[in-house]
């Protein structure tokens, strides 16, 4: 059942960043040549909603759909690490023209050459599994 319902919100998202053009290669090359504020009220409007709820889920002591309690964890403070990580990832999406969630999007749309893309986001994920020791953090 829980597969099912994760599968259902995927197909949700996976519509509605199809229907609001945040998988269109188009947007996003415009976005990285600042032409249109399109992707940037996306994104903006995303990062909002997401402040307001972690907040919330901060002070009020809610529970996931299964009755288990929501915590968040601190991370290590670090300036090279999301300044790096953030270079790498901006890199491979002016590149590609998509982030991972409008990759798989562009799949389900009918656009089979991002499989080449979303093969490439793996086998980088593999390789910094197999380097995340040696590189800075």
């Amino acid at each position: 059942m829980r597969t099912l319902s994760y599968l259902l919100i995927g197909i949700i998202f996976g519509i509605t960043m199809f229907k609001s053009e945040a998988a269109s290669w188009f947007r996003i090359y415009e976005m990285f040549r600042f032409e249109s504020f399109h992707m940037y009220g996306i994104i903006g409007s995303a990062l909002l909603v997401g402040i307001v709820l972690v907040q919330l889920i901060k002070r009020v002591p809610i529970k996931s759909f299964y009755g288990e309690p929501i915590e968040f964890t601190p991370k290590d403070k670090s300036f090279s690490r999301y300044m790096y990580g953030g270079i790498v990832f901006g890199l491979g999406w002016a590149l590609a023209g998509a982030c991972p969630g409008p990759m798989f999007t562009l799949v389900g749309a009918g656009y089979i050459p991002i499989l080449i893309v979303i093969f490439s986001a793996i086998l980088g994920t593999f390789v910094y599994g197999l380097l995340k020791d040696k590189l800075p953090h």
